[in-house]
C-alpha cells in the first residue's frame, strides 16, 4: 500500500501532514516507511526473508558487536527506524550498522526517540517481489544521499548476495556472491562465512 505524492529524493519540503498522520497510525503488524514523500505499508516479512535476516545478524553480531571471534567496534541493529534528510525520509532496513565511535550509545537515555537520525555506515536490505522496486530505487538513492558507505542486498529465493560501496555519491557493485562460495566483504571483511549459512533453516 502506498499514499502517493510526487517522488523527489532531493526535495526539502516536509512530508505532507496526511502522510505523517498515516505513518503514525500504521498498524503495528505492518512496516511503515516514507520514501520521497510517499507512504508505504508492508506486511511483516515472509519466512524466507525473516530467516535470512536472523541468520545474517547471527553471523555478524558476535564478531562485530560483541568482539567475539572478530574485531568488535560496531553497533548492529535489526530493523531500526531511520529518519534521514530534511523531510525526513523514514526507512526501516532489515539490518543496519554504525561504527561504535559514531554511535557509542545505541539505546540512549529514557527520553531517547525510537528512531535514529544518524545515517548508518552499513545497511542491508532483503529483497522480495513486493519490496524490490523501492529497495533498489528510492531507498538506494536515499542511502547514497545521506552517505551510507556500504549496502548489502540479499535475494533469499535466488540465494544471492550483492555488495555495494558508495563511490563519489554513486553506488558501485563491488562483489556478487552465489552458490556454495565463501563471503568476505566490506565493511566486515575481517571474517569469512559460507554463503549457504544465510539460507540455513
Amino acid at each position: 500500500m502506498n499514499t502517493r505524492g510526487p517522488p523527489d529524493s532531493e526535495s526539502t519540503e516536509p512530508n505532507a501532514p496526511s502522510v505523517e498522520a498515516a505513518f503514525q497510525a500504521a498498524p503495528e503488524e505492518m512496516v511503515a516507511e516514507i520514501l520521497d514523500g510517499v507512504l508505504y505499508l508492508s506486511p511483516r516479512p515472509a519466512r524466507p526473508h525473516a530467516n535470512v535476516a536472523s541468520n545474517l545478524g547471527g553471523l555478524l553480531i558476535a564478531p562485530f558487536k560483541f568482539g567475539r571471534g572478530g574485531p568488535g567496534g560496531w553497533v548492529i541493529l535489526d530493523e531500526p527506524e531511520l529518519h534521514l534528510g530534511p523531510r525526513p525520509d523514514k526507512l526501516v532496513p532489515e539490518l543496519a550498522g554504525w561504527r561504535r565511535e559514531r554511535l557509542p550509545r545505541a539505546v540512549g537515555g529514557a527520553d531517547a526517540p525510537a528512531h535514529y537520525d544518524l545515517a548508518p555506515d552499513w545497511a542491508c536490505e532483503i529483497l522480495s517481489e513486493r519490496t524490490r522496486g523501492r529497495d533498489k530505487g528510492a531507498k538506494m538513492r536515499i542511502y547514497a544521499r545521506d552517505g551510507v558507505k556500504h549496502l548489502w542486498l540479499v535475494e533469499p529465493l535466488a540465494r544471492t548476495l550483492d555488495i555495494y560501496r558508495l563511490t563519489e555519491d554513486q553506488w558501485v557493485l563491488a562483489q556478487s556472491f552465489s552458490g556454495e562460495t565463501r563471503v568476505r566483504a566490506a565493511p566486515f571483511e575481517a571474517i569469512e562465512f559460507e554463503l549457504p549459512l544465510l539460507w540455513f533453516e
